[in-house]
């Protein structure tokens, strides 16, 4: 008798351990984060000071697809427009508050666990093309958050993105 009661318990735990939704929420399988999603905010923490990287109103996307491919585009909202209107004959100044307020790639991705795998192939920061970046994560609802390690400066960066609906 106290045998089945403890089998029962056992397999009722098991049962609903798999069946309710987990309170920290993370991707299970690379789908749960396939599809388009908008940046939020890009904050890089140095010597325990924050700093919004991209301005308070960043522009960007992030864009992941079934095949395992991704794109990056991160943007500042007040990047200067060019005065002669043609970008190959831009000042020094002009080209250096776009390289500066812009950073983009894209390639290949993989998850394991809780970290984003990108398999960079090319990136406006050419130190970047062909490495991998390991980037853990958190996605919440509509949320998606990593972190880069040292990536744009000495200090960490944490990206935060909202799936576009």
């Amino acid at each position: 008798m106290n045998r089945l009661i403890v089998f029962t318990a056992l397999g009722s735990a098991l049962v609903w351990g798999f069946a309710l939704p987990r309170e920290e929420a993370s991707a299970q399988t690379t789908e749960d984060i396939v599809g388009t999603w908008t940046l939020v905010s890009v904050i890089v923490e140095q010597g325990g000071q924050k700093r919004d990287v991209m301005g308070p109103n960043p522009k960007g996307r992030l864009m992941f697809d079934n095949g395992g491919h991704y794109s990056v585009l991160t943007f500042r909202q007040d990047l200067p427009k060019f005065a002669s209107n043609n970008r190959l004959t831009a000042s020094a100044e002009e080209n250096s508050a776009i390289i500066a307020g812009s950073l983009s790639h894209y390639g290949t991705y993989s998850k394991v666990g809780n970290v984003l795998v990108f398999h960079i192939e090319y990136s406006t920061f050419p130190n970047w093309d062909g490495i991998d970046q390991k980037r853990p994560f958190a996605l919440k609802g509509d949320d998606l958050t990593y972190t880069t390690p040292g990536s744009t400066s000495a200090g960490a960066t944490q990206l935060v993105w909202k799936r576009v609906r």
